[in-house]
C-alpha cells in the first residue's frame, strides 16, 4: 500500500488504530495539505479543478480510503445476494416507498423490490454479479431560482446524473435541507415542489431525508443535499482506466449553457435569446447508449464544475492516456460564446448541468452518435476528440486556426457556488 502522505505525531496521542481493518488517525495527525500553503479554504477548493482533486487526494483520501469503483462521480459496490432482477422497470416507482422529510426523518425503504440485504461488498467482483452505484452530492447554488431551472430540480438531476455516470439506472433518492431562519415559507414551498416533480420526470422516488434549521445569518436561504441509489446491469463497465488509445470522444450537446444561464443573472446581463441552464436528467439517454454500444461504452462523465477541460484531464490522468480534442467539432450556442467572450471565460472551464462526456472504442462511434441524436438531449451530439498514446495525463486542443495548444486543468475558481 502506498503512502497516504498523513503523518502522526511523534507523541503516544499520534499513533494509528485500526478498526474493521481501516486505520483511523486520530485528530492529532497533522494535516496532509501544507498549512503553510492553504491554511483556509478558498473558494477555488470547491471549483473542481486542481485545489478540488488536492483536497480529494491529500486530505480526503488518505483519510477515508479509496473510492470502491476508482474515479466515478459514485462509489460501484457489488453486493452479494443482491437480485436486480427484482429492481422495478425504468420509470416505474417503487412500490409501498415511504418519504419523510421532518425531523431526525429516521425512515425505512418500506418495499419488496429492490431488496438491500446485509452482505459483503467486493471491488473485483465478476461483472455477472449485481452492483449497485451510490452517490451523494450537495447543491450551494446562487442565485436559487435560475433561467432553466432551480435549486429544487438541480438536486435531482445532478444526483440522478452521478448516477447514469457510472452506467446505473438510478432508483431511489435521499434528501437533506439545511435552511436559515428567516426563509420565505413560499420560497421553501416552490424548491420543495420543483424538486418533487424532477424526481417524478425522472422516474426515481424520495424515500428518506432530513431537515436541519439555522440561525439567522448563519446560512444563506436554503442548502440541499441529496444522496441516490441506481443498478448497474450485468456486462456494462465503465470506468474512466479504461480509456485507450484509438478510443473516440462525443458529447450529447453544446457546451457553457449552465455556467452562463447562472453569471448572467448574477451579473444582470441581458442577451437578445435568454440563455437557459441545461440542467436535466441524462439517465435515459445514458440507457439509450448501452443498449446500442454495451461494454464498447469505455468511461461515461458529466463535465459539471470545472467544465469540459477539468473533466478530460482528471480523466487523461486516471487512464494514463492523452486527449486530442478539435475546437471546431464543439458545439457551442453563438450566444453562449458571446456571453463568455463578455464575461471573459473560456466555455472549455464553464460548468453543465445536462451534459455527457462519452469515450467509446472507435469502431461503435457512429452507433453511439446516432443513439444519442435519437435522444431529445443528444440532438446536437458530436464527435469531438480521440484517446492518443501521446502526451499521457494531457489534454491537446486543435484550434479553429490549426494551431495546437494545451488545455489544462482549471486553476482557481471561474464560478463560484455554480451547483
Amino acid at each position: 500500500m502506498q503512502e497516504t502522505g498523513v503523518r502522526s505525531q511523534e507523541s503516544g496521542a499520534g499513533d494509528q488504530e485500526t478498526m474493521g481493518g481501516a486505520a483511523l488517525l486520530n485528530f492529532n495527525a497533522q494535516c496532509p495539505i501544507p498549512i503553510s500553503d492553504y491554511p483556509v479554504i478558498t473558494l477555488a477548493h470547491g471549483g473542481g479543478g486542481r485545489l478540488t482533486q488536492m483536497l480529494i487526494d491529500r486530505m480526503f483520501v488518505p483519510a477515508f480510503g479509496a473510492q470502491p469503483g476508482g474515479g466515478h462521480d459514485g462509489a460501484i459496490l457489488s453486493i452479494l445476494g443482491f437480485d436486480s432482477t427484482a429492481a422495478p422497470a425504468e420509470g416505474e416507482a417503487l412500490p409501498g416507498a415511504v418519504s419523510g422529510l421532518a425531523g431526525d426523518a429516521r425512515t425505512t425503504l418500506h418495499t419488496p423490490a429492490p431488496r438491500l440485504p446485509v452482505g459483503r461488498s467486493t471491488l473485483h467482483a465478476p461483472r455477472s454479479t449485481p452492483r449497485l452505484a451510490f452517490s451523494t452530492d450537495s447543491f450551494v447554488i446562487t442565485p436559487r431560482f435560475f433561467p432553466g431551472g432551480d435549486i429544487g430540480s438541480l438536486a435531482v438531476h445532478g444526483t440522478v446524473n452521478d448516477l447514469a455516470m457510472c452506467g446505473a439506472r438510478p432508483l431511489v433518492l435521499a434528501v437533506a435541507f439545511i435552511l436559515e431562519e428567516g426563509l420565505p415559507m413560499d420560497e421553501l414551498w416552490r424548491v420543495v415542489s420543483s424538486l418533487a416533480r424532477a424526481a417524478r420526470d425522472a422516474g426515481v422516488s424520495v424515500v428518506t431525508g432530513d431537515t436541519k434549521v439555522v440561525e439567522r445569518g448563519k446560512g444563506d436561504g436554503i442548502y440541499i443535499n441529496t444522496s441516490g441509489i441506481g443498478v448497474i446491469p450485468p456486462g456494462i463497465e465503465i470506468a474512466p482506466r479504461r480509456a485507450r488509445p484509438g478510443d473516440l470522444v462525443l458529447i450529447n450537446g453544446p457546451i457553457a449553457q449552465h455556467g452562463i444561464a447562472i453569471m448572467s443573472v448574477r451579473e444582470g446581463l441581458a442577451f437578445e435569446t435568454t440563455i437557459e441552464s441545461d440542467s436535466a436528467p441524462l439517465h435515459g439517454l445514458v440507457s439509450g447508449v448501452l443498449a446500442a454500444a454495451g461494454e464498447q461504452v469505455h468511461v461515461l462523465r458529466d463535465p459539471t464544475r470545472g467544465g469540459l477541460s477539468s473533466t478530460l484531464n482528471e480523466i487523461a490522468v486516471q487512464a494514463a492516456v492523452g486527449i486530442r480534442l478539435n475546437e471546431t467539432s464543439i458545439p457551442i450556442h453563438e450566444e453562449v460564446r458571446g456571453a463568455c467572450e463578455i464575461l471573459g471565460l473560456d466555455p472549455l472551464y464553464v460548468a453543465n448541468e445536462g451534459k455527457c462526456l462519452l469515450i467509446v472504442a472507435r469502431e461503435t462511434g457512429e452507433t453511439v452518435l446516432a443513439a444519442l441524436k435519437a435522444h431529445p438531449l443528444g440532438q446536437e451530439a458530436a464527435i469531438i476528440g480521440e484517446v492518443v498514446a501521446e502526451h499521457p495525463g494531457r489534454v491537446v486542443l486543435r484550434s479553429r486556426i490549426g494551431g495546437q495548444r494545451i488545455v489544462d486543468m482549471l486553476s482557481g475558481e471561474q464560478l463560484p457556488r455554480i451547483c
